[in-house]
């Protein structure tokens, strides 16, 4: 088990959590990143948090709580992978289309609810971000297309450096097939439960262990996977948006929390993909 990051915050600022619930033609979707000071989603529809997973504690410290502001105003929460000191790998619709958020921070504590910050505020274990990108193509309209995000940190957070995630190489993911024995970590700080009537979501780091239920196919095209989301691999749920789904045990990001198909966060969640060479290169141009 990792220790606790050390916090370099120069400079500090705040942010809420959204969901988003565009449409695909034929296709109901959601978002499953992100969780407004609430809870949050993406098109398919809605943003994702982790459900029917287990209690992360410092297993992934590289993954950090990320706190949106609309109008200097907390409003939304999306999760995010450090991939270096000063660098958040999250969704597109978690950092946004230009002008959509008026500030980001991020919070590195695995339970944010009891630990030692000032949530949704800027302060202890908290950092402010200077600037953040969503992929040149995003649009809301059709997030899930380009759904990748780049926050760039006004201090550093310090981890061993094996902590940090680790980007895929080119197509990595092709030669993946469809198995229960194709593991992912996903990590987040999403929604633990939600019924018609009822939702849990407390603000910690959790994790579950979903497998490849799709790639490459008519449905994912080739930006995107499905992932298990039920009682016994766990999945993901709104807030969860922008987590990493780590291939199998590593460190290896291998796509953001981007979707979900139906507002109970059942079923089977969607990933975006990293290992693209468009969304390599974008994210490359701020990690170098």
């Amino acid at each position: 088990m990792a220790g606790s990051p050390s916090v370099d915050f120069p400079e500090e600022k705040t942010m809420k959590t959204r969901s988003l619930l565009p449409g695909l033609a034929l296709l109901s979707l959601g978002l499953i990143g992100c969780d407004s000071v609430p809870t949050d989603a993406p098109i398919p529809d809605q943003p994702n948090f982790i459900t029917h997973g287990g209690l992360d504690g410092n297993a992934h410290p590289a993954v950090v709580l990320i706190l949106m502001e609309v109008d200097g105003v907390p409003a939304f929460r999306c999760s995010g992978t450090l991939i270096s000191s000063t660098i958040v790998l999250t969704a597109g619709h978690c950092a946004g289309a230009p002008g959509e958020f008026s500030g980001i921070r991020i919070f590195t504590e695995a339970d944010v609810d009891n630990g030692d910050n000032n949530y949704p505020f800027a302060g202890p274990n908290s950092v402010e971000a200077k600037a953040w990108h969503s992929h040149p193509l995003y649009t809301d309209a059709l997030f899930y297309l380009h759904d990748v995000g780049v926050i760039e940190l006004a201090g550093r957070v310090r981890l061993p450096e094996d902590q940090y995630g680790v980007l895929p190489t080119v197509d990595q993911l092709d030669a993946l097939k469809p198995s229960n024995s194709t593991k992912f970590t996903a990590v987040g700080y999403g929604l633990q439960r939600i019924t018609a009537a009822f939702s849990e979501s407390a603000r910690i780091r959790m994790t579950a262990e979903p497998h490849l239920v799709q790639i490459n196919t008519g449905f994912t095209g080739s930006f995107s996977l499905l992932l298990s989301n039920n009682a016994s691999s766990g999945g993901t749920c709104f807030g969860d948006s922008g987590g990493p789904n780590y291939l199998g045990k590593s460190n290896v990001v291998a796509g953001v929390t981007s979707f979900g198909l139906n507002g109970s966060c059942g079923g089977t969640g969607g990933v975006f993909r990293v290992d693209r060479q468009d969304v390599l290169d974008f994210v490359n141009k701020y990690l170098h």
